[in-house]
């Protein structure tokens, strides 16, 4: 891509926008008007990027010069877009109507999707009710989640946004859902501290059944069980998200518990399969679950069928290849002013990250520019009490506020001039002008601030950033803002053309810990010294 003459273009253009400052270019009324978009009550204003409407003008046509909109297509066709792997890429089809008709390998999957919603829509409520009960005859009223990675992270962030939504909470009252990702024995500890086997339901989610991780805490919260229930008690407390039926039976878990999907579903892109929608329906229902699916898939709706000058995924996502690949910005900071999106940035970082953490084009040809993002966030306002400092006067950070209309919590005390909800959301709209505008050495003068901290107390200005602005926090909204960053990021790998669908990148460590594994059993169990491994390695194995 980077020998298109539209890419070209974008680079002879950069110097024109180095000339320009931020305060000057939000002067311009009819600029910030065309610089927003709105969708279904999600409103994107974009007029404090580093860009003119000529820059977004040239983006739209090196999205053309990359083939976006073909490529858009292939991936809800089902073509195997994942070339390295050989797979499709359908995590759209995990939130498809039931009438849709989405292909891989000549096959619609849409049958096989809903038939495994109906599965969890059922089992979830025999759950719920009372009806399934434990070895001892109890209700379970507590889950916990075993899955690592994409089976974890992405599931955790819409639980941690649900808690606190007045429905969602409502839903859940009496229950607990806990997630148990780390092989950190202490992470097995605070995953069940409090618990009682007797009315808990573990969930192991691992396609394969073999991940080291997951299968170590699976067995470690196994003996749990077994060792206050006894063994029979396994099949009543323990079920599965796997598609690996045989290794599940041996484990001890009936295959009839055991919830599927499929080799097209990414780790990362997995939340809206059972990884997420099982443990999430035990505690909140599957009608609120139904809401979160609803809202992702009108986001795939609308990146489907939106012209580009009006689709958020595809505005955010040249936005983000501007700024890495054209002014050079390697980082991006995901701010949202809402508590209940804390887990947010840890999600999108693995999103972000994996996908498009890559140094090859899809082609396996070395990439001659620089590709991926360093993601990274807090909620506000608690992060402009940590980082904040060097987004305003150290490195140029490009940054994502996300703020919402309607507190999930809302609060007013009397005689206080403003809500607590107004409270926080008058710092989402500060601080992006903050950034924008900066503060010069004339204004601090006028001041009377005193000369020699002038340089101290000058913000340059001139630092990017977007605003998103929800109507409210509900499971739909959620579901809406999943997908938003989901699309964003495939849009930079198709316009980078690498491939945002494999990780052949988290490979290495692991292969490299099995031999670490084979020399600790040797050592502990067989008193044998270490060998084989570099002199520091050698060293700092011993000292273990």
């Amino acid at each position: 891509i980077s020998d298109t003459d539209q890419w070209k273009a974008l680079q002879a253009h950069v110097g024109a926008i180095h000339k320009t400052h931020l305060r000057d270019l939000m002067a311009d009324a009819d600029r910030c008007k065309a610089m927003t978009a709105e969708f279904e009550g999600i409103y994107l204003d974009y007029a404090r990027q580093q860009a003119t409407t000529e820059t977004i003008d040239r983006l739209f046509k090196l999205a053309e010069a990359a083939k976006l909109k073909e490529k858009i297509e292939k991936m809800f066709n089902g073509d195997k877009i994942n070339s390295t792997e050989n797979r499709s890429v359908l995590h759209v089809a995990l939130r498809a109507p039931r009438d849709a008709v989405i292909h891989s390998d000549g096959v619609n999957v849409v049958p096989e999707v809903w038939a495994v919603i109906d599965k969890i829509k059922q089992f979830s409520e025999t759950f719920r009710s009372g009806s399934w009960v434990g070895a001892t005859g109890k209700p379970l009223t507590n889950v916990v989640s075993v899955g690592i990675g994409g089976s974890f992270l992405g599931p955790l962030f819409v639980h941690t946004a649900l808690q606190t939504d007045p429905e969602a909470a409502e839903s859940a009252k009496g229950r607990q859902l806990r997630f148990l990702a780390n092989v950190d024995p202490v992470d097995v500890a605070r995953s069940i501290k409090d618990l009682d086997p007797e009315t808990t339901l573990v969930v192991i989610v691992s396609k394969t059944f073999t991940t080291a991780e997951t299968m170590l805490n699976a067995r470690t919260i196994k003996e749990w069980i077994v060792s206050s229930l006894g063994p029979q008690a396994v099949s009543k407390h323990m079920i599965a998200v796997s598609t690996n039926l045989k290794l599940v039976k041996e484990f001890g878990i009936d295959p009839n518990n055991a919830f599927g999907f499929w080799d097209w579903v990414g780790g990362r892109y997995s939340v809206c399969s059972a990884v997420g929608v099982l443990p999430l329906s035990l505690q909140y229902g599957f009608p609120i679950v139904q809401k979160f699916l609803e809202g992702a898939s009108s986001i795939d709706n609308h990146f489907r069928t939106s012209s580009f000058e009006k689709n958020l995924p595809v505005l955010l996502g040249l936005l983000s290849v501007w700024n890495v690949s054209f002014l050079g910005y390697p980082a991006r900071a995901i701010l949202p002013y809402s508590q209940a999106l804390e887990k947010l940035a840890p999600h999108i970082q693995q999103l972000s990250m994996e996908s498009n953490g890559k140094g090859v084009s899809i082609d396996g040809v070395r990439l001659p520019y620089e590709a991926g993002e360093i993601d990274f966030g807090e909620p506000g306002t608690n992060g402009q009490h940590s980082f904040y400092q060097l987004i305003h006067q150290g490195r140029v950070i490009p940054c994502d506020f996300i703020g919402v209309i309607k507190s999930q919590q809302p609060v007013y005390l009397k005689g206080e001039t403003v809500s607590n909800h107004d409270e926080l959301m008058s710092n989402f709209f500060a601080q992006p002008d903050a950034l924008a505008y900066g503060k010069t050495p004339e204004q601090l003068r006028s001041e009377n601030v005193s000369e020699n901290l002038i340089p101290h107390k000058t913000f340059q200005g001139n630092r990017p950033s977007l605003s998103f602005l929800l109507s409210s926090l509900s499971a739909y909204e959620i579901g809406q803002l999943l997908a938003i960053y989901e699309h964003r990021i495939a849009v930079q790998g198709f316009i980078w053309g690498i491939n945002s669908f494999d990780q052949w990148g988290v490979e290495l460590g692991k292969s490299l810990a099995s031999q670490v594994r084979k020399q600790l059993h040797a050592s502990r169990m067989e008193g044998k010294p270490v060998e084989g491994f570099n002199p520091s390695s050698a060293s700092l194995l011993a000292r273990y």
